[in-house]
């Protein structure tokens, strides 16, 4: 790579008047529209130059945190560009014409991330010093419920703080950026940990902010008339306090977008593949903080449901939890008699399927449920049967090769709609192919859709998306659910068909199976090496 050194004499950046939470829309919105384009060309290369850009951004006003230290990302300006390659310094150094576009469609993925993180700094430093450190509220506040609040959002900040030094000092080195994966991987193994902290906590931190609303109007006053302030643009203060889980995903994706533009087998492609490892690990871990208290809470409440008919089984524990539960028609067998064809065809049972076990019931007075049969998840398989009309529609065949009493039972059940039966035998039987590609198997080109609605998930067979996600196309119902497979962590789920848009260019969909592939290229190896091993 060329060598420019360069020293400005005004900062380098001085961009930012938008929140976070504007970024981040913004950018993923012209994500979408980019897709769009590409999807609409014959050919994906024709529109590359445009490929993921970040969107403009305004002119902006910040009010700095009186602790922090002068960050040049955030100082006043009147500067409205956002790409690296429209910064006048870049313009006039004529590096634009030497470096390949290859190259320079990195340089604005790096670029990003770096300014991201000043407008995410922005937005952190905004619910600190207006919200957090408001005299109104501290007096109506106890401390414990301003912990609970707030959390560690002050280490948060802090951590925001230092990585974006870091990041503008390496910017500042020289007009053409070296690498930032590298300052990424060090600040996620030394201190991002803070992340899984605050996270962790969202569950209290939600259920807090609910019930001081409730039990508090001077806070929910207060609160209004904050969120009114022209500084918040809008944006509630709930927006506010959920940044830092927004942010840790949504760098680690800027990671990835950095890995899918570096040289293949290169040392930036090692360290990126490093430090994309190492944010994996800690949204993992903030995700399996946020579930841990809810899924406790969640199997108590069932425990207490369950009056057990059989040989009673312990359903409170650590590493179980709740999958799907609902009601489905049970046929009770032919009715061949006058006497029986008068009975019902169908009564109801209650299914509640956890990840390693299944409980079958039946409801009973009082919100308690008799359980009848039980069986491991291992061992279930489900079979669709072919409509046979009206009466048998959306029924399928559900067997217990092992029920509670060590023998192999099975249990005709009919759905209330197609999307359900179709949910329900994919969560008992998560291992069969489904209708476009095979779990054991990776097909070269299946439907993709990505996600032009954001979407929160309603029940727990369900995928939370959020825009601009990539999805593989598994199965789909006639009456508008979809089950994806998301590209970026391989987490599956069903949603609604309306919150997406198809992605109709094979070119692309190969692309994005490629750059998938490639970002998940070092985890698959170790797969492939601890399946191996556990096989001998």
């Amino acid at each position: 790579m060329h060598s420019y050194s360069f020293v400005p004499r005004n900062p380098l950046y001085c961009l930012l008047g938008l929140l976070y939470q504007e970024y981040r829309d913004k950018s993923t919105r012209q994500e979408i529209e980019t897709r769009r384009l590409q999807d609409s060309q014959t050919d994906p290369e024709e529109n590359s130059a445009s490929e993921e850009t970040p969107s403009e951004t305004e002119a902006p006003s910040i009010t700095e945190s009186k602790a922090a230290p002068q960050i040049s990302l955030l100082r006043n300006s009147n500067s409205r560009f956002n790409l690296w390659q429209d910064l006048p310094e870049i313009r006039s150094s004529g590096v634009l014409s030497i470096l390949q576009p290859d190259e320079i469609k990195l340089q604005e993925a790096m670029f990003e991330l770096v300014t991201s993180e000043a407008s995410y700094y922005k937005s952190l430093n905004l619910l600190v010093s207006h919200f957090m450190e408001n005299e109104r509220l501290k007096k109506i506040l106890h401390q414990s419920e301003a912990h609970i609040l707030f959390s560690n959002v002050l280490d948060v900040m802090a951590v925001s703080e230092r990585f974006l030094l870091d990041l503008e000092q390496r910017v500042e080195e020289n007009i053409v950026i070296s690498d930032v994966c590298d300052i990424v991987y060090q600040h996620t193994v030394n201190h991002f940990s803070v992340y899984i902290t605050y996270v962790s906590n969202q569950t209290y931190q939600e259920r807090a902010y609910k019930q001081l609303l409730q039990d508090k109007p001077a806070f929910r006053e207060v609160i209004s008339q904050l969120e009114l302030d022209p500084k918040c643009k809008g944006l509630s203060f709930s927006s506010f306090l959920i940044l830092p889980f927004q942010r840790i995903t949504r760098l680690k994706l800027l990671v990835q977008n950095i890995l899918k533009k570096v040289e293949e087998k290169s040392e930036r492609e090692t360290t990126a593949l490093d430090a994309h490892k190492e944010l994996e690990t800690v949204v993992k871990a903030c995700n399996e903080g946020v579930r841990k208290m809810s899924r406790t809470e969640q199997m108590i409440s069932i425990q207490k449901k369950l009056e057990f008919k059989i040989k009673s089984v312990p359903i409170i524990s650590h590493s179980r939890w709740l999958l799907k539960q609902g009601e489905l028609q049970q046929m009770n067998g032919p009715k061949t008699s006058r006497t029986l064809r008068t009975k019902k065809l169908f009564r109801e049972i209650y299914l509640f399927l956890f990840n390693d076990l299944l409980v079958i019931c039946r409801q009973i007075p009082g919100d308690k449920y008799q359980v009848f049969d039980s069986a491991p998840r291992g061992l279930l398989r489900v079979e669709e049967l072919e409509d046979q009309g009206q009466s048998l529609a959306n029924v399928f065949i559900l067997r217990l090769l092992e029920n509670a009493d060590d023998r192999e039972v099975s249990y005709m059940l009919k759905a209330s709609s197609q999307s359900e039966m179709k949910r329900w035998m994919i969560s008992l039987a998560p291992n069969r192919r489904t209708k476009f590609v095979s779990f054991t198997s990776r097909l070269v080109d299946c439907p993709q859709i990505q996600c032009v609605h954001p979407y929160v998930a309603q029940q727990p067979d369900e995928l939370s998306l959020e825009l601009a996600d990539v999805l593989n196309i598994l199965d789909k119902t006639d009456d508008g659910w979809i089950f994806g497979e998301r590209l970026h962590d391989q987490e599956r789920g069903w949603f609604p068909s309306s919150m997406g848009e198809e992605i109709l260019n094979p070119k692309i969909r190969a692309q994005n199976l490629k750059e998938c592939f490639r970002v998940h290229k070092s985890d698959d190896s170790q797969r492939r090496k601890l399946g191996s091993r556990n096989r001998q």
